[in-house]
């Protein structure tokens, strides 16, 4: 990947670059060389004879349970919230279409909060676009949900779960997670522990903005010590778990890195930056090599090409007296916020599950990315206001609209839960691309709340993400 191809200027001598830009300091890596000791680690043949001995078992129950049973929800939830679910996404799916397809012989008779919520959330996040009507039972006179539930916790959880799942023009679900927060929130300090724990986990992190691996780490101990639990899910889930660990740890011991040759034609500052992309983009051209897909990584190399276009301009900004729009500021920083270029590397690798046509797609700027990407651009902006003050969106917003830092976040905290609902949108069916990629778009939006929803973790990490990083990728169950 050429710099003259960036159209990005390359000085030819060393400089005191913190004379001529305007650095942030971030402080040095918390990790080290740190994952250089998982290098040797390895994956028994033992432990994958075991794993698909137990895969054959959770299967079996999968297959046992009838589809048009309750049980058979609790099931397909618990598979999935163990992080278990992938393995058995076509019976998933297969089930799920049923339930949809016959939903509707059970939801005029069915009066239970909990049953209704779950069957709507479960559909919903397989991406059929169930009609929210289906809670309209639970409304008083009033249009308002009926005080009565607040003896229902269980109804409650799994109806504010559900709200998050919510589309434009939804009234009722935006009442549902108002209604359904507030009360447990209310009711919390009079539970009993396993459920208290419950609701607070999910009132920190709900359901649609858990990560895959970060969502069962937490799931699973809660799940032991609940009375419903089932031995051949847990161990399973707890095996799989560990497995998928030592991938990571591997991985990780693998990328921990790098040192930079001598580059002539660029500054010092630059040079590990530009010998770590290089190595990237070879990598991937060796491995896509092999299956004759070399134009993916092209894909990826024009968007690190706009990225990096992007970076000058909002460089441009930062040493000019004009503070640009709110729509000037959003055109670029939606590039910047990194999703674009990491939604399209993110689906190199994906082997048979993705064509030329979902490269197309991904770097058409569609809806889906351009509000993955507005998610992460305006929560890093509010939490992180003050240490990037001109390129913030909030002191665009200020700016534009003589309004205060307050209701400048306010507002833009609105952009953020409109975002949410543009790629709940994009993901109920028909959808233009596969479930798998619509996901990777998704879970990109879902490291944010991780990151940035109680302050900037992206750059202090020493505050808390190292005990998680540690916890998902050190520590097994």
């Amino acid at each position: 990947m050429e710099f003259e191809s960036l159209n990005v200027p390359i000085f030819t001598k060393e400089v005191d670059i913190d004379e001529i830009r305007r650095a942030i300091k971030y402080h040095p890596s918390v990790w080290g060389k740190y994952f250089l000791t998982y290098a040797s680690t390895e994956i028994s043949s033992a432990e994958e004879e075991e794993l698909q001995r137990q895969k054959n078992m959770v299967r079996t129950m999968l297959a046992q349970t009838p589809d048009d049973s309750l049980q058979k929800l609790e099931l397909i939830d618990v598979v999935q919230r163990l992080g278990s679910g992938y393995h058995f996404e076509e019976e998933i799916d297969k089930s799920l279409r049923y339930i949809h397809d016959t939903y509707l012989e059970y939801t005029s008779k069915d009066n239970d909060l909990r049953t209704t919520a779950l069957r709507f959330r479960l559909l919903r996040q397989q991406g059929y676009p169930l009609s929210c009507d289906v809670f309209d039972k639970f409304l008083d006179g009033e249009g308002n949900f009926e005080e009565s539930l607040v003896e229902n916790v269980e109804g409650l959880l799994e109806l504010y779960e559900a709200a998050h799942f919510g589309v434009h023009g939804e009234e009722i679900l935006d009442k549902a997670m108002e209604f359904s927060s507030s009360k447990l929130k209310y009711l919390l300090p009079n539970m009993n522990c396993s459920l208290s724990t419950r609701v607070k986990a999910a009132l920190e992190t709900s359901i649609r903005k858990s990560l895959s691996r970060l969502g069962p780490k937490k799931f699973i101990p809660m799940y032991q010590h609940d009375k419903s639990c089932n031995e051949i899910l847990l161990n399973f889930a707890k095996l799989d778990y560990n497995i998928v660990q030592k991938l990571h740890q591997k991985e990780l011991s693998e990328i921990t890195r790098w040192d930079a040759n001598a580059l002539e034609q660029v500054p010092a500052y630059l040079k590990i930056c530009y010998e770590a992309l290089s190595d990237v983009y070879i990598e991937m051209e060796n491995e896509v090599k092999e299956i004759g897909e070399l134009y993916r990584v092209q894909y990826a190399k024009e968007e690190m090409k706009k990225l990096v276009r992007a970076y000058l301009e909002e460089t441009k900004w930062s040493y000019s007296k004009d503070t640009p729009t709110m729509e000037e500021y959003m055109k670029v920083a939606i590039v910047t916020a990194t999703y674009m270029m990491l939604s399209t590397t993110s689906l190199v690798g994906m082997g048979n599950l993705v064509t030329k046509k979902d490269f197309d797609w991904v770097t058409s700027e569609p809806l889906l990315v351009i509000a993955s990407s507005a998610v992460c651009r305006l929560t890093n902006d509010v939490v992180g206001y003050g240490f990037e003050q001109k390129r913030a969106a909030v002191h665009c917003y200020m700016n534009q609209y003589g309004v205060s830092k307050e209701e400048a976040v306010v507002e833009i905290r609105k952009l953020t839960k409109k975002a949410w609902k543009d790629m709940n949108q994009e993901c109920l069916q028909p959808t233009p691309v596969s479930v798998p990629v619509l996901t990777r778009v998704v879970n990109l939006a879902r490291i944010v709340h991780l990151f940035y929803d109680y302050a900037d973790e992206y750059s202090n990490s020493k505050i808390n993400i190292k005990d998680v990083i540690y916890d998902v990728l050190v520590e097994p169950l």
